[in-house]
């Protein structure tokens, strides 16, 4: 990170530096680096560990129980965190969720949902697509009908992230159909323990349960869980996407990435030599390094930008295109890298304890189905071709 930091900066990236060496568990650290899933245990773990440090929420307001960091800080505490090797946290609730509470909750539900995504007590996990409302959100049908001092919600959402593991879900439901579509939507938080709720798993191409899909057979929702107005939900989602599209670029992990590939192509051999050494493919890092560079600086424009107050504006779309480029770009030359040792999906060779990949060197066990599973990344947060759209409209008024 080629930023120039105050004394003051620099002694808390060091501090951040030291916490990540010393914090991270050695059986999460183990799994991390042999390409291991973590389960909802060790996700929740670090979680724990980083709200007890006082950092798990840095974009939060401090009345909130937010850290009080500048912009630049917390740039430098999410960038230490992903090259020290911590684990990401789940999103949903501290990220997404949280933020539209804070802006459009009432004081009630302030209080009751805000300290519980802090502390981890609650899970929370994302109701947008459905089977016909995917980029088309406007499309959905989830439909909520007004029911006394609540609703009642019948439906179906598709692709949600880790419902499986979620106490709640935040969701987009119609209570309208009158007018243009985003007009009927509102914006609902519902138990996952609720009656008439269901889950089943959706097993991805690479062969991992991470998402799922989530059915609504007349489940009763209070209306003290409706945030803010009904009918609005589609000004409080386009909101939230910010915050979601934000991270999207993630370059301090997409950094320990490309390290890795360095590593890989350092021990692979291409006619008796490294791989490294080869032109062509040393020529592809290069241009990798080239591009990781460039939305290192773009991220460093929208956070001098915030710096000043200025809202996040289509420098966020940008952000989430070229950021997913580029990390399926790393999957792809990962994949170059390994060859034919790259096992498609051997679920024993991710399994923790294992002594030796089945198929090929140790780091040859991830690659297949982290290539896999970063095909989504074009398509979640609003895809890459509405992404474009939006840049259109925005900078160029088409």
């Amino acid at each position: 990170m080629n930023l120039s930091l105050s004394p003051d900066d620099r002694a808390f990236r060091d501090d951040v530096r030291a916490f990540v060496a010393e914090a991270v568990p050695d059986d999460i650290r183990r799994k991390q680096a042999a390409g291991v899933a973590l389960d909802r245990d060790d996700h929740m773990a670090w979680h724990r560990i980083l709200y007890r440090q006082g950092w798990v929420a840095p974009n939060w307001p401090v009345e909130h129980g937010g850290a009080g960091l500048t912009p630049l800080q917390r740039h430098i505490l999410e960038r230490e965190l992903a090259s020290g090797g911590a684990p990401w946290l789940l999103p949903f609730g501290i990220q997404m969720v949280g933020p539209v509470i804070m802006a459009f909750g009432d004081e009630a539900q302030k209080k009751r949902f805000l300290p519980r995504i802090l502390s981890g007590e609650d899970v929370w996990c994302q109701g947008y697509s459905e089977p016909g409302a995917g980029s088309d959100l406007a499309g959905l049908r989830l439909r909520a009908t007004r029911d006394g001092d609540g609703y009642r919600v019948s439906g179906q959402k598709t692709w949600t992230s880790y419902a499986h593991w979620a106490d709640m879900i935040f969701c987009l439901a119609r209570t309208s159909g009158e007018g243009k579509p985003q007009e009927g939507i509102s914006f609902l938080l519902i138990d996952m323990k609720s009656p008439g709720v269901a889950v089943r798993p959706i097993v991805t191409i690479g062969g991992r349960h991470e998402v799922n899909d989530v059915f609504f057979d007349d489940v009763r929702v209070p209306a003290r869980n409706r945030v803010g107005e009904e009918n609005r939900g589609w000004t409080y989602a386009k909101y939230l996407l910010r915050f979601e599209r934000a991270g999207s670029a993630d370059v301090g992990t997409q950094r320990r990435q490309v390290a890795r590939l360095k590593e890989i192509a350092r021990a692979e051999r291409l006619n008796g030599r490294p791989l490294a050494e080869d032109r062509r493919f040393a020529g592809k890092l290069a241009e990798l390094e080239l591009r990781l560079a460039a939305i290192d600086t773009m991220e460093m424009r929208a956070l001098a930008a915030e710096s000043i107050g200025a809202e996040p504006g289509p420098e966020v779309s940008m952000l989430k295109l070229r950021g997913t480029e580029i990390q399926q770009r790393i999957s792809e030359l990962l994949l170059e890298a390994i060859g034919g040792m790259a096992n498609p999906w051997i679920p024993e060779a991710l399994s923790e304890g294992r002594n030796e990949a089945p198929v090929g060197p140790a780091h040859a066990a991830g690659v297949a189905p982290h290539y896999f599973d970063w095909r989504k990344a074009s398509i979640y947060a609003g895809s890459n071709e509405i992404q474009k759209n939006i840049m259109a409209k925005a900078v160029l008024g088409l």
